[in-house]
């Protein structure tokens, strides 16, 4: 008997069996329970699929959105500015929510782990450095880890102060990035099975893979202890230099609660009109550390030197602090900064922000300041204490914070040329050439000194000033290059014009028109 006359047969049986116990209405009630159940099951499927193909459509579709471009632009490896929607000269710091690439296969030659040191823009920059030589050896990165051990003590993990998924996932179809290691190779490491190095200062790209990959396909797990300035500033592929951009301008997002945090301090400046970022880097340890101690009395000179021998990886200790402010070496003072931003024709009602630690001296020193600029405000003076709670005693994570509003502020202005003055330069030129005054401090003392000494007029030296500085504001220019003296060239974060192209032609100047 076949499997259907079976089925037949066993059916009629039990169908009997109900009818001869005198229900057989509920034979009926099953049959159309069982109609009904296979209606339901059917359209349940037809459902299902249709979404599924509506899902599967629009991801086709915002994929071909995002990368359509890329490859019909033969983009290597960094985004164009035109590829977001809003104009470049309305281009903003706040974060701009984007679909993630997808993931870039390749055999993977390693693991690299690396010990970032300095402060917060000193790590930025070797961040970004990192994530490029990590893509162009074919080695999977793990997350760096934050100098904990500088001057400022700072705790601070990356997740502390970067969002670690944006950064993870926002950069994957360039490098494999890891929070930690895998288990297995945990464990060689606290073996002590792996290598550890500071790689060279200002090295290309030709160092890293005859170096640095050799020793990654030996010891399967490298260690770089020592990561500010180890890639060069000029002479790398355009591709490289994009991604460093890339990296540096999409893929380092600050935390949700730093973020947040800032567009509070910039809708309360907002609200008052325009503002000026001023960092005025005039802070004990910058004053310690370059023994510039012009203006001070003797009591503080004396503490300056004490901390400066106090430390003893800062190696230069004997320091001729008036020569050194001669050369330029030193920051401006607040009686400088006064003096100058008023020659510049800065209006006095404006809004001034400090973007810096605590002044030495504190509002004594200020007051040359606040007397010629009476609008002078701190984040402590914008916010309770209680939304600083989080980030107090956190210096990296109060710097994350100052550097949102510098990168938001109408003018930028620094007092001295750290790390943080060039990379928010740098950033600023990526948002359309924000207005950033690169002051000179060494031509500014010479015509302070005689400006004090009676030798210029008011009207004398404000002109000069203005003029001096007139083509300094942040605009379109090639990067200086000195073959063979890395440290003296222009800082690739600083001005990364290989990323800045469109914005050249969007502003109507060519690079050889500014230069």
């Amino acid at each position: 008997m076949c499997k259907a006359e079976k089925f037949l047969y066993h059916r009629k049986l039990w169908e009997m069996k109900v009818k001869y116990l005198g229900d057989s209405s509920k034979i009926e009630k099953f049959k159309n329970s069982l109609v009904s159940r296979s209606r339901m099951s059917l359209w349940m499927i037809r459902a299902m699929t249709i979404l599924l193909l509506w899902s599967c459509f629009v991801h086709l579709v915002a994929l071909g959105e995002m990368w359509g471009p890329r490859l019909l632009k033969g983009w290597p490896s960094c985004f164009n500015h035109h590829d977001f929607p809003m104009a470049a000269a309305e281009m903003t710091s706040l974060p701009i929510k984007i679909a993630f690439p997808p993931k870039r296969i390749y055999q993977n030659n390693g693991y690299l782990m690396v010990s970032c040191n300095g402060g917060l823009n000193q790590m930025r920059a070797a961040i970004c450095d990192m994530v490029t030589i990590a893509r162009y050896m074919n080695v999977t990165l793990i997350v760096p880890e934050l100098d904990k051990t500088s001057f400022w003590n700072d705790p601070s993990e990356f997740k502390d102060i970067f969002d670690v998924d944006h950064f993870i996932s926002s950069l994957r179809d360039e490098v494999r990035i890891l929070k930690e290691l895998p288990p297995r190779l945990k464990r060689r490491v606290r073996l002590g099975m792996y290598h550890t190095m500071p790689p060279i200062s200002w090295s290309n790209m030709s160092y890293y893979q005859d170096q640095i990959l050799p020793l990654l396909k030996k010891h399967k797990v490298v260690h770089l202890n020592k990561t500010d300035t180890r890639l060069a500033n000029n002479e790398l592929p355009v591709e490289i230099q994009k991604l460093r951009c890339r990296a540096n301008f999409n893929g380092l997002r600050f935390t949700p609660k730093i973020e947040e945090l800032g567009r509070r301090v910039v809708k309360i400046l907002r609200e008052k009109g325009p503002f000026l970022v001023l960092h005025l880097r005039y802070e004990m340890d910058m004053l310690a550390f370059s023994g510039c101690s012009h203006g001070c009395n003797r009591y503080e000179e004396e503490e300056l030197t004490r901390m400066r021998y106090a430390y003893p990886w800062w190696k230069e200790k004997v320091i001729d602090s008036e020569l050194k402010r001669k050369e330029g070496l030193c920051p401006l003072t607040p009686e400088e900064t006064a003096l100058t931003l008023s020659a510049l024709g800065i209006d006095r009602n404006v809004q001034i922000y400090i973007a810096a630690g605590e002044i030495y001296g504190g509002k004594r020193r200020l007051k040359a300041l606040t007397d010629v600029f009476p609008n002078v405000v701190r984040k402590e003076t914008l916010l309770d204490s209680s939304d600083l709670s989080f980030c107090q005693n956190h210096s990296s994570q109060m710097a994350a914070l100052d550097y949102l509003i510098s990168l938001e502020s109408d003018i930028f202005v620094p007092t001295y040329y750290g790390n943080m003055a060039k990379v928010v330069e740098g950033h600023r030129r990526f948002l359309g050439f924000k207005k950033t005054i690169e002051l000179n401090r060494k031509f500014l003392v010479k015509l302070i000194d005689e400006y004090y000494e009676g030798l210029l007029s008011w009207e004398v030296f404000s002109s000069t000033v203005k003029a001096f500085h007139s083509t300094r504001m942040g605009g379109p220019k090639r990067r200086l290059v000195i073959p063979n003296r890395p440290k003296e060239e222009d800082y690739f974060y600083a001005n990364p014009y290989e990323c800045l192209q469109l914005l050249h032609e969007n502003n109507g100047n060519s690079l050889e028109e500014t230069i």
